[in-house]
C-alpha cells in the first residue's frame, strides 16, 4: 500500500549536511515503491517568530507556512529530520512547528472547554534526530526529553499517532561506513513508508 509522506528537514544550515542526506535517503527509497513524496526544506522558507499567544492564535499564516500546512494536511505520514542543538531540536524548527501547527490547522480550540480537539488524526509519524553523542547517552542519561516532548506535547496531542523514532549518535566522529548504513536504513524505511 502506498502512502502520501510529508518530510520535513529541520535542519537550518541550507547546506549540504547529514540531515539532509538522511532526509534525501528516506524520500528516494519511498519513491522506488511508489510512495508520494513531499518536502519541506524549513531553512528555506521565509517566516516571522511568533511572540505572543495573540499572534499564535489570531494572525494569518505566511504563504510559505501556508504551503506547509498544505502539505501536512496531504500527506499521511510525516518524517522530521534534524540535528540535537543544546538538547533540543533547533530554534528554526520549533519556530515552523508553532506556526504550522495552529488553532484552526491542527488545533480545534471551538469546544470552548479548555481541551482542543486533535485536527490531524489519521496521521503516524517518524522523528529522525541526529547527534554527537552516543544515542544511548541521549535516550537513557538524558532521558530523550526533547523527543519525548515532541512526541507528546506536539504530534500526539494534535492527533499524530503512532510515533516511531530513529536516534543516530556519534555522527561527526563515526567512520564513513557508518553513516552509509544509516543512509541505507532510512532508505530502507521510506521504502516501507514507516
Amino acid at each position: 500500500m502506498t502512502r502520501k509522506i510529508a518530510i520535513i528537514l529541520g535542519h537550518p544550515d541550507p547546506r549540504a549536511s547529514f540531515c539532509r542526506a538522511l532526509a534525501e535517503a528516506y524520500g528516494e527509497g519511498a519513491m522506488t515503491q511508489g510512495h508520494e513524496v513531499r518536502h519541506i526544506d524549513v531553512a528555506a522558507l521565509e517566516f516571522p517568530i511568533l511572540r505572543s499567544a495573540a499572534e499564535f492564535r489570531d494572525d494569518a499564516p505566511v504563504p510559505a507556512i501556508l504551503t506547509a500546512q498544505e502539505d501536512i494536511a496531504w500527506a499521511e505520514h510525516l518524517v522530521i529530520v534534524y540535528p540535537l542543538w543544546l538538547g533540543t531540536m533547533p530554534a528554526l524548527l520549533k519556530a515552523f512547528l508553532e506556526q504550522c501547527f495552529r488553532p484552526g490547522f491542527a488545533l480545534d480550540y471551538g469546544a470552548g472547554d479548555g481541551w482542543p480537539k486533535a485536527m490531524l488524526k489519521g496521521r503516524s509519524a517518524r522523528v529522525v534526530i541526529t547527534m554527537g553523542m552516543p544515542a544511548l547517552a541521549y535516550r537513557f542519561f538524558y532521558g530523550a526529553h526533547s523527543l519525548k516532548s515532541l512526541e507528546r506535547n506536539i504530534l500526539k496531542f494534535c492527533g499524530i499517532k503512532p510515533v516511531r523514532e530513529t536516534l543516530i549518535g556519534m555522527v561527526e566522529t563515526g567512520p564513513e561506513a557508518k553513516r552509509r548504513r544509516w543512509l541505507d536504513r532510512l532508505s530502507a524505511l521510506g521504502a516501507k513508508g514507516a
